[in-house]
């Protein structure tokens, strides 16, 4: 059969692009390696809880455009993040605003707060940040870095603060108010019944093939001459794609431990809560039940540890430092080359992408292919 897209990748990228082809009359064949639509959006149901399986995803954006677009597959609850970080033997609000700031130093006022704050950064004395804990210290000063970042960062990146540098923190918004709102983008939510009937919904009609790995697909195509395809979405690494011709790109990588817990109904009383210190090895523990309000019965939980990555690896995320910023050009010049295929998404176009930002870019994608 002849498809007018092969789109790898059966995360939200894909399935994006793959439904409004096909509402333009394109026709796609969808591919991905691991056995389940939606990639890193997957929700299983476990216990009546839909569990993300691969870390915690809260929709928000400020594109009304995308919000309405998402809101065609499922129903969005009023869900807002509101994520807590321990430190030791402290409990602390995030993101850093009044609760966070009257819990560490005993204060009210934003005026209080203001003042501790800008002595903090004066005594620090730094004008030109060489690094990423200097930076960080001329934004928010010392406590707040000590407590709630240091830590928590070495474990992200794998790295001293010291030896990474100080464009990964453009700023770090402090606010002045008792507001616990994560984010600031007026829509937000999460999906009643998870994200895979999303994805699900999206690809109805659509033929999707898991358990398939993209170059042995195609060997097995052009021995074969079954499949033919006029252009191809390549949403994985765009290094591999190239055999990695000029060297590995760098990702982070995280590993996830799951705990179901039948005999309780609520083991921390948040959805995230982040442990900010270097000794305890994972960053944050999830309690899925608390995306839908106290759904489900007893309570799943998942420990999220930051790993390196290797070949072979899943990659989560880019390192997106001057280096390999440079080496992803090298390939991205190799591909707008490249005749009959397309990059996108998180990994075949090296950047870290929010899912509305997912949904955006697949979305203008589909226009500039149709356009064109």
């Amino acid at each position: 059969m002849h498809y007018d897209y092969l789109v790898v990748g059966a995360g939200i990228f894909g399935a994006v692009f793959a439904h409004e082809m096909k509402k333009q009359g394109k026709s796609s064949l969808v591919i991905d390696k691991r056995s389940h639509i939606a990639g890193n959006i997957y929700t299983e149901a476990v216990n009546d809880i839909q569990v993300h399986k691969y870390g915690a995803h809260i929709f928000h954006t400020s594109d009304k455009e995308v919000w309405d677009y998402v809101q065609q597959f499922a129903h969005f609850n009023h869900y807002v993040n509101s994520p807590l970080a321990v430190f030791e033997d402290e409990l602390y609000n995030l993101p850093f605003n009044m609760n966070t700031f009257s819990k560490m130093w005993g204060i009210r006022t934003p005026e209080e707060a203001k003042r501790i704050i800008d002595s903090q950064i004066a005594e620090a004395g730094i004008t030109e940040p060489r690094n990423l804990e200097e930076q960080a210290v001329s934004l928010v000063g010392y406590d707040v870095y000590r407590k709630l970042i240091e830590g928590y960062t070495r474990k992200q990146w794998g790295r001293e603060c010291r030896e990474l540098p100080s464009f990964i923190i453009k700023r770090l918004p402090l606010r002045f108010v008792y507001d616990n709102n994560y984010f600031n983008d007026p829509y937000q939510g999460i999906p009643e019944g998870g994200y895979t009937q999303i994805v699900g919904k999206m690809l109805e009609g659509t033929t999707v093939l898991l358990n398939t790995e993209y170059k042995a697909f195609i060997n097995d195509s052009a021995k074969s001459g079954k499949d033919t395809f006029g252009k191809v979405l390549y949403t994985g690494m765009i290094d591999a794609y190239y055999d990695y011709c000029y060297g590995a790109l760098e990702y982070r990588s995280l590993r996830f431990e799951e705990e179901i817990l039948e005999d309780c109904d609520n083991y921390q009383g948040n959805a995230v809560v982040n442990y900010t210190e270097w000794k305890i090895p994972y960053t944050r523990i999830i309690e899925h039940k608390h995306f839908e309000f106290g759904k489900g019965k007893g309570t799943v939980i998942t420990r999220e540890y930051p790993a390196a990555w290797q070949k072979g690896d899943e990659p989560y995320y880019p390192v997106n430092n001057e280096e390999n910023n440079a080496l992803y050009q090298k390939y991205k010049e190799l591909a707008d080359k490249e005749s009959g295929v397309i990059f996108g998404g998180r990994l075949g176009q090296y950047r870290y992408f929010d899912m509305d930002q997912v949904v955006r870019c697949a979305l203008d994608m589909v226009k500039k292919e149709t356009c064109s």
